[in-house]
């Protein structure tokens, strides 16, 4: 194939079909009439000599072809995106710019007061717009619409950037009037009612069952490698929850350290070392590379990481 007879816009075409395995959806997604869709889809099935999408009883399938060119297809797009990208200086003191952020509860209750705080001390004209994990996807971020994501993730699509922001470890929270206080060991800790809590990658969460292990996460993880388990009593996707449950007299909550450490000053509850050992964990920022090479998308990345590192040193 000649490579002088490829349209542009069909790729971008089929980038979308390939996507959204529908031309109706394709069709929105681009902004153009489902006609004009269907005739794009026409034009590459007789330009590549496949049909790329085939109509079956769960809807409209991609074929090995069509799966093989995915990846290709969208790399190629992102790295032409990027390329194009107006360079530009920024100007902090004077931007009026809003940075959207899918930043977890975890980030949340951690980093962006920080980070809030230095926005006030260089550009006061800033705004962030956080969201939820549940608000976006990963093709919210990589179209550039999210400006940034900030959580702990499993996997990740390859054409992300990324950086760690830090490592965090656990401790344990609890009321003073919790009786193991006085005697806290791996005893005390499994005959405890627990409050779990975690939130991490995109999209919906569903209800959890304590008696499936590998769904509880971290903590719980650590437990099993010893061949133990603990009693949870309440289940929460927030660590403000969690930490104010924590004041009840008969539950722990096993956090992060920098989460637990926004009580530290807090007479009525203590923070303990966890009597087992549990992995630690990484905060990290993604982003786009359409916006990698943006101005003010790379200074925003350094105000991250400043505050990451004025807030570790602020822990020691």
């Amino acid at each position: 194939m000649n490579i002088n007879k490829i349209d542009l816009n069909l790729l971008i075409y089929l980038d979308v079909l390939l996507r959204e395995c529908n031309v109706t959806r394709s069709a929105y997604q681009l902004n153009i009439t489902q006609p004009a869709m269907s005739n794009g889809l026409k034009r590459l099935r007789a330009l590549l000599g496949d049909p790329l999408l085939v109509r079956t009883s769960e809807g409209m399938k991609p074929t090995e072809k069509a799966l093989r060119l995915k990846p290709t297809v969208r790399k190629v797009l992102l790295e032409l995106e990027e390329a194009l990208q107006p360079e530009a200086n920024f100007d902090e003191k004077s931007s009026t710019r809003v940075f959207r952020i899918m930043a977890s509860d975890y980030a949340t209750s951690t980093l962006i007061p920080g980070l809030l705080n230095k926005l006030r001390e260089k550009a006061v004209g800033i705004t962030l717009d956080i969201m939820t994990p549940s608000d976006v996807s990963f093709h919210d971020v990589e179209a550039g619409k999210i400006d940034m994501a900030i959580n702990r993730f499993e996997e990740l699509p390859q054409s992300f950037h990324q950086k760690n922001i830090w490592q965090d470890d656990f401790v344990c929270m609890m009321s003073t009037n919790n009786e193991v206080v006085n005697n806290f060991d791996l005893e005390a800790y499994l005959t405890a009612q627990h409050i779990w809590v975690s939130k991490t990658g995109f999209g919906i969460g569903v209800g959890m069952d304590p008696t499936d292990v590998q769904k509880l996460g971290w903590v719980d993880e650590a437990l099993q490698s010893i061949e133990k388990t603990r009693s949870i009593r309440v289940f929460t996707r927030s660590y403000h929850t969690a930490m104010h449950l924590a004041h009840e007299q008969d539950l722990i909550a096993t956090l992060p350290r920098k989460v637990a450490m926004v009580n530290k000053k807090n007479p009525d509850v203590v923070i303990l070392e966890p009597p087992f050992s549990i992995p630690p964990i990484d905060l990290q920022m993604i982003w786009s590379p359409l916006l990698h090479h943006d101005a003010s998308h790379s200074w925003f990345r350094r105000q991250i990481i400043d505050t990451a590192n004025e807030l570790q040193i602020t822990d020691k």
